[in-house]
């Protein structure tokens, strides 16, 4: 939702954002989930969300957005005003001079909305890292000086001794993206926005949190932390819906966490009552970040995370294998962000 200037509608200075990991859902193909990006992106756009992040993951047959700037670039093409950007790209499978070119030729196609999340993860297993002619863990460990090497690159540093292009000049976003301390520390050590992966690693969030303010050191990049975390999220009109809705999520998670990945499933009535209760806990505990039910459940579920985290922004990540059921779902929750009532974080 937009005001009367269409500029969008936050809480306070909480802002809503989005992450799509262009799930492909059973009985489709990858083209189909892409296809289905600049449509959602623009709906995103409408209903007044900040930023719309794309995930890089490689090798898993139920998500799309292995070529992670073409599908930002898509997102681009239906949206004009709202952020865009990577959510992430993990860096080790990658020179940092490549991504400077490519998020320096998102900012000429779409300047002024472009954000770059760096983590440190592969996004892949090892076979995936090794087709990628990546040694993964010496790039890992090199994960903080290929940062400020990329970061020099957009800043046109002549002790390089290579001119990005494009890529010198653009006024891209960096930040840091992380699900342990580790990327807590490096962005607080470079001043650096910071984006925990919550929706999906919740166990560490709040220590990493207070440690990237504890620690965060100005920089000419930013003067004060600004974090963000991830919330799954499903709305719908009846709490029985959503549910119904979240099972098709709730099972992805399932076959991740038992090693059996895939494309999103469709939704199964009384998903969760069917699992084993060793099952059970595991889904339980990956989903302490969710909110599944109406609007005004969902409302609840916002207002609570967000007082928990006290953080500058919700990253909302809401699948479904219903693309119509998710496009409401979109609509709903920024209805629901609308219903908070809290002072800035």
């Amino acid at each position: 939702m937009r005001n009367a200037t269409g500029s969008p509608i936050f809480t306070g200075m909480t802002k809503l954002s989005f992450l799509d990991l262009v799930n492909v859902v059973e009985g489709e193909t990858s083209a189909d989930a892409i296809r289905r990006v600049g449509p959602l992106a623009a709906h995103a756009e409408a209903c007044g969300y900040h930023r719309y992040w794309i995930a890089e993951h490689h090798g898993m047959a139920g998500v799309a957005a292995a070529a992670t700037s073409l599908i930002i670039a898509e997102a681009g093409r239906t949206t004009s005003t709202m952020r865009i950007g990577s959510g992430g790209i993990m860096l080790p499978n990658h020179s940092p001079l490549v991504i400077a070119e490519q998020f320096g030729t998102l900012d000429a196609l779409y300047p002024g909305r472009i954000d770059l999340g760096l983590g440190r993860a592969p996004g892949a297993d090892g076979r995936v890292a090794q087709a990628l002619r990546r040694d993964f863990m010496r790039e890992a460990e090199e994960f903080p000086r290929n940062v400020v090497e990329l970061r020099a690159h957009f800043t046109g540093d002549p002790e390089l001794g290579v001119l990005a292009v494009p890529g010198r000049g653009a006024q891209v976003e960096m930040w840091i993206l992380g699900s342990s301390l580790f990327g807590a520390q490096l962005a607080a050590a470079l001043g650096m926005p910071y984006a925990f992966a919550s929706h999906f690693a919740p166990d560490l969030l709040d220590e990493a949190l207070m440690i990237y303010r504890r620690d965060f050191r100005p920089s000419q990049h930013l003067r004060a932390p600004y974090a963000a975390a991830a919330l799954s999220a499903i709305a719908a009109d009846s709490a029985e819906e959503a549910e119904l809705i979240a099972s098709s999520m709730m099972q992805n998670f399932v076959a991740l966490r038992t090693g059996r990945p895939g494309k999103l499933p469709p939704p199964v009535e009384n998903y969760v009552a069917s699992l084993d209760p060793s099952i059970s806990a595991m889904l339980g505990h990956v989903l302490q970040c969710a909110t599944f039910g109406t609007v005004e459940d969902v409302t609840q579920g916002l207002n609570r995370f967000i007082k928990r985290t006290q953080v500058d922004e919700v990253i909302v990540h809401s699948a479904a294998f219903d693309p119509q059921a998710r496009m409401r779902s979109v609509a709903l929750i920024a209805q629901a962000f609308e219903h908070l009532a809290l002072p800035a974080a």
